[in-house]
């Protein structure tokens, strides 16, 4: 017998004897859409009202007061309360369209509190403008500078990395006036708090709206704590649950007629074309779960109906892939254009990296925390529902999947390569997560039945839930609390710490930039700078030499051999030989360089990959003579501890 927690699992129940109608899923679909918008709306709203909130008052350093952890409590309180609100009308059918904007208010409200409060004394986001941080900002600059899917680096590229969220928020920034590393925090938690509401949308049309709202508070909180230094990869981890549990009914539909289901499919290519144009991994992974969903369908069918029933899941795999495939051409295509006359870099790409958590299989069930015994409940509840209830195999499915991308990643570090595998541990927790909360719910609806609907039992169990809710809630802080403390150590653009200590080196970044305008005047995309201290193209958008380390360049920028060539114009012999050497490169030479003054000369420290070593990084000090730039044709400014080099 189906529960009754799936009752309202509309994309992917029972079958109907007759053909379906295609008005109705096309008209629902429509639907889905208008309200997944205008929830984005109400979120959007929310989060500028409390950001602008926020930003009005002077508040202390979030690693120096408790003041902002206190007053996040507050509005996640009031938050968590509208949650609760919801539910409770939901529950008694009364008030729909209050109970509805109740929970759009409230969890795009708990995203705007639970990352706005605490990062309000600051410009910056989670991690400031450190290390992967830095490229990211990078890139938004970039996108803010023009809309071409231009390299957030590399001049005469196009973007390797999906540009999506990155083009988004620069038309964001454009709208609202602002630089690109400026508006990277509001557009973060804003963009964050959408994804929250949409997810909510397509669990409810999936699920009861009131297990609906549970599911994605708990998906939320879990995406905050463990993904959210990251924002255009968890609005991914957000919507994934939901989007498993939607291709899971496009692809396995047991009895049901064909021609069903294309609505469910039509969404699953959607969200994969999403993940293409965000985020390369997530779209790997989310392929690959969807794959695996598919094969088993298609087993499921064999075993049944006989090798010709397998081809309606993998025609249906096909059509999600062709949807994905032509959303993602959106902002793969200048890429893929560039693809025939350039050479791929054959080393030092992204998947050298293989940190501890990436050679063990992550087993969160097994910690001795709040979030370990939810996962444990979820695992549990996979296991035990794998049967009967759809949410729990579509879930459980992208658990596995997990697991058999780790055992992968680990398996290609024989060819000298990784899939990235720890980066899924956030997808994992909150995959199961999110089967904890169903977990919870299914056992206390059954304790409560064992105990004769004792209303107390019932009582004792919301106010377990709604505890154990509080408690991750308000922890979330602090187990963002290291990149929450970057964020205020960093230097802004502005050259200011946000917690009121003297600034870094960054800071003489504006003068900086005065000194390139002064001798090349005109858009700064214009310009071509070789400098080590990359942070500066973070918040200035010039052209780069070189990228930060070959992680994080274009495979198409020859990143090796560049550094190669700037090893050897540093062992130029003459300010002649130094500029012919610049100019028979294959690549637009640099028209600037940003130095390091040292006592032997102007340095730059380079990086060099040394995978399969972790860390994954060497730096090296590449040193130019003084005597290279005493020439007519080079202008020299020192400015603080830099030495800007510009070629007339």
């Amino acid at each position: 017998m189906r529960s009754a927690l799936d009752s309202d699992f509309v994309t992917t129940t029972t079958a109907s004897p007759v053909s379906p109608d295609p008005v109705r899923p096309a008209r629902r679909a429509l639907l889905t859409a208008g309200e997944m918008a205008l929830a984005a709306l109400v979120a959007a709203a929310v989060a500028a009202v409390g950001l602008v909130a926020f930003s009005v008052v002077d508040w202390p350093a979030f690693n120096s007061s408790n003041v902002t952890r206190a007053l996040t409590t507050v509005g996640q309180v009031v938050a968590l309360a509208l949650l609760g609100l919801s539910v409770w009308l939901l529950r008694a059918g009364r008030a729909p369209l209050v109970a509805k904007l109740a929970s759009w208010v409230g969890v795009s409200g708990f995203v705007t509190v639970t990352l706005g409060m605490p990062l309000a004394a600051t410009t910056l986001y989670l991690h400031g403008v450190s290390v992967d941080q830095e490229f990211r900002t990078e890139f938004l600059t970039r996108m803010t500078d023009t809309a071409r899917l231009d390299d957030m680096t590399y001049a005469d590229l196009p973007s390797f990395y999906p540009a999506g969220w990155f083009w988004i928020g620069g038309r964001v920034a454009n709208l609202l006036g602002m630089d690109g590393w400026e508006v990277f925090k509001p557009y973060a938690i804003a963009s964050l708090a959408v994804a929250a509401v949409v997810s909510l949308v397509l669990w409810s049309k999936l699920i009861r709206r009131d297990l609906a709202v549970v599911a994605t508070a708990a998906t939320t909180a879990l995406t905050l704590a463990f993904a959210s230094p990251e924002p255009y990869s968890a609005v991914l981890v957000m919507l994934l649950p939901p989007a498993l549990v939607l291709a899971w009914g496009a692809l396995y539909r047991p009895g049901n007629v064909r021609g069903g289901g294309w609505g469910a499919t039509l969404g699953t290519g959607l969200f994969l074309g999403l993940a293409a144009t965000f985020y390369t991994l997530y779209l790997g992974y989310a392929a690959f779960a969807v794959t695996v969903m598919a094969l088993i369908a298609a087993g499921v069918a064999v075993r049944a109906n006989g090798i010709r029933a397998a081809v309606d899941p993998m025609l249906r795999l096909v059509a999600i892939a062709a949807i994905a495939g032509l959303v993602a051409l959106t902002v793969w295509t200048p890429f893929l254009l560039a693809l025939p006359t350039h050479s791929l870099a054959g080393s030092g790409t992204a998947t050298h990296y293989l940190p501890e958590p990436g050679a063990t299989l992550p087993l969160p069930m097994f910690d001795a925390s709040l979030v370990g015994l939810l996962c444990l409940l979820g695992t549990v509840w996979l296991i035990g529902r794998a049967a009967s209830s759809r949410r729990a195999q579509a879930l459980g499915i992208g658990a596995l999947s997990v697991y058999l991308w780790s055992l992968l990643s680990m398996a290609f570090t024989a060819v000298g390569t990784t899939l990235l595998s720890f980066r899924l541990e956030p997808v994992l927790l909150v995959l199961l997560g999110t089967a904890g909360v169903f977990g919870f719910v299914d056992a206390t609806r059954w304790l409560i039945l064992a105990t004769s609907e004792n209303p107390r039992i019932k009582a004792v169990a919301i106010a377990v839930g709604a505890l154990g809710a509080l408690a991750f809630a308000q922890s979330v802080p602090h187990h963002l609390s290291p990149e929450i403390t970057i964020a205020y150590t960093d230097t802004d653009g502005d050259g200011v710490r946000a917690d009121k200590r003297p600034p870094g080196a960054a800071s003489y970044y504006g003068k900086v930039d005065e000194a390139i305008l002064a001798q090349r005047p005109g858009p700064r995309d214009g310009t071509v700078v070789l400098t080590a201290d990359t942070s500066f193209l973070s918040y200035h958008p010039y052209l780069g030499f070189q990228a930060l380390t070959s992680h994080y360049a274009n495979p198409l920028a020859q990143f090796d051999e560049r550094a190669a060539a700037i090893a050897k114009w540093a062992e130029s012999g003459s300010p002649d030989a130094l500029i012919a050497a610049m100019d028979e490169s294959p690549w637009r030479a640099p028209d600037v360089f940003v130095f390091r003054s040292g006592d032997d000369g102007y340095t730059l420290r380079l990086a060099q990959d040394v995978y399969p070593n972790d860390p994954n990084v060497k730096r090296y000090t590449v040193t130019f003579d003084k005597s290279l730039f005493d020439d007519p044709r080079f202008s020299v400014t020192e400015v603080g501890p830099f030495v800007v080099v510009a070629r007339h």
